[in-house]
């Protein structure tokens, strides 16, 4: 059973910004709430940001760590990474 519709879920994201302030309103995981936005076909709200993407690149190849780079734009250290790894991957 579905916690919340696809529609309800797009509000939530646009209301609450992040999954893991739905999780809290639900009592569920971040990681819950990620793959129903999976299963609905939802992007994070995070996933084509290019201006955020280009100074967050500019900041690692500068030296910073992955820990810092996420502390500034409030995002975990594995998907500050992964979106690292997403530009490096569109710039070959």
């Amino acid at each position: 059973m579905a916690l919340t519709s696809k529609t309800e879920l797009i509000k939530l994201q646009k209301s609450l910004g992040t999954d893991e302030a739905i999780a809290k309103k639900f009592k569920v995981t971040r990681q819950a709430i990620h793959q129903l936005r999976q299963k609905y076909g939802i992007e994070s709200r995070y996933s084509e940001n290019p201006k955020r993407n280009k100074e967050m690149m500019s900041l690692y190849k500068a030296g910073k760590t992955g820990a810092e780079i996420a502390k500034k734009f409030g995002l975990s250290v594995s998907q500050t990474y992964r979106l690292i790894g997403d530009v490096k991957r569109k710039k070959k």
